[in-house]
């Protein structure tokens, strides 16, 4: 993959009025795809009259349109022959169980190996589309469901559920600390001021996120909950655990930044969380309007074995012993990572 500086201006022509941005652009820039359009505007590559704007604007014409930046040339996709647990398959959509370990596109550092490489060898049809038909990603070590669309109109419906926020998408997590009460997290998430390859809850660029948090027990040290998207920004859930003052158990860029034990904690326990080499997130259902018989479709799969294992550890440390507050988890000895936590007012 190699980067090409892209500039351009342009004035909508009238003729699009009412026509949602990103497809206009996908017809005036045929340079790229409207997949692509999206994630330029996504990523702030776009601008309508010198500001930020949403994929889903309403052209009226005469505004100004300003795309700049460095852009990712597409790459050649190499099918692969890579297992796929697919969980359901009709002619428009497919839905799969997405492992740990697998990259979901081709980028820098992952040319092959992902899970668009195995998707063209199992149905070489899709890489007639954008992307080979995916509409939405899972972080490399979170497991669960995604859905695939196998034709255009089909990616086009998808990619319009997911907009409108009508996609039902249900994850698992087991968090340090103790949570003591369900919560809605509202939180704009963007990129982290210093880190730029993290993300961070700021107001600086940030974008509107919502988690729901349910709890479903209560441990020592831990908490089991189900999270709930209505919005779905880069590492949403994570970030906004973090937040919380709850990372997520094994995660390397937004969880713990050393682990100390207490007294009280097994070492069955520590050496489990240690070894424990991944986010334990899993995306557990997803439910969706079938994009060609509209009727309403709902998928649920079950934890993956290593986070069935890591529970099974916890309960059994789960003793009359607890601290309290996630405040209070904090002050045993664990530490949040500092790298990532900040203070816009400094």
């Amino acid at each position: 993959m190699t980067n090409t500086d892209f500039n351009k201006k342009l004035i909508i022509p009238a003729t699009f009025f009412g026509s949602r941005l990103d497809a206009v652009l996908s017809n005036l820039v045929p340079e790229f795809s409207r997949s692509k359009i999206q994630s330029m505007i996504k990523n702030d590559l776009i601008f309508l009259n010198g500001s930020h704007v949403s994929q889903n604007y309403k052209v009226v014409g005469g505004e100004e349109i300003v795309i700049n930046g460095v852009i990712e040339d597409e790459i050649d996709v190499i099918a692969e022959n890579i297992s796929l647990d697919i969980v359901y398959e009709d002619d428009d959509i497919l839905v799969l169980n997405k492992p740990y370990n697998l990259v979901v596109h081709p980028g820098s550092g992952n040319a092959n190996g992902t899970l668009l490489n195995g998707l063209l060898y199992y149905n070489k049809d899709l890489e007639k589309l954008p992307r080979g038909g995916i509409v939405h990603r899972l972080d490399k070590d979170t497991t669960g469901l995604m859905v695939v669309a196998k034709n255009e109109e089909s990616q086009n419906n998808l990619i319009s559920q997911l907009q409108s926020k009508s996609v039902y998408r249900e994850y698992r997590a087991i968090v340090w600390g103790q949570i003591w009460q369900n919560k809605v997290i509202q939180k704009p998430i963007g990129r982290h001021p210093r880190q730029r390859t993290k993300m961070a809850v700021t107001k600086v660029n940030g974008k509107d996120a919502e988690t729901k948090l349910e709890i479903l027990e209560r441990f020592n040290y831990h908490t089991y909950v189900r999270c709930l998207l209505k919005t779905g920004r880069t590492h949403q859930i994570r970030v906004h655990m973090l937040d919380n003052n709850s990372p997520i158990v094994g995660d390397k860029d937004y969880g713990l930044k050393k682990i100390i034990p207490t007294k009280n904690m097994e070492m069955d326990l520590l050496k489990s969380i240690k070894n424990f080499d991944r986010q334990a997130l899993h995306a557990i259902a997803l439910g969706l309007i079938h994009p060609k018989t509209n009727k309403e479709m709902k998928w649920t799969i079950d934890l993956p074995e290593d986070m069935k294992e890591l529970l099974s550890v916890i309960r059994k440390d789960s003793v009359e012993n607890d601290f309290g507050s996630p405040d209070q988890f904090l002050q045993q000895g664990f530490h949040l990572n500092d790298d990532l936590t900040y203070d816009e007012e400094e």
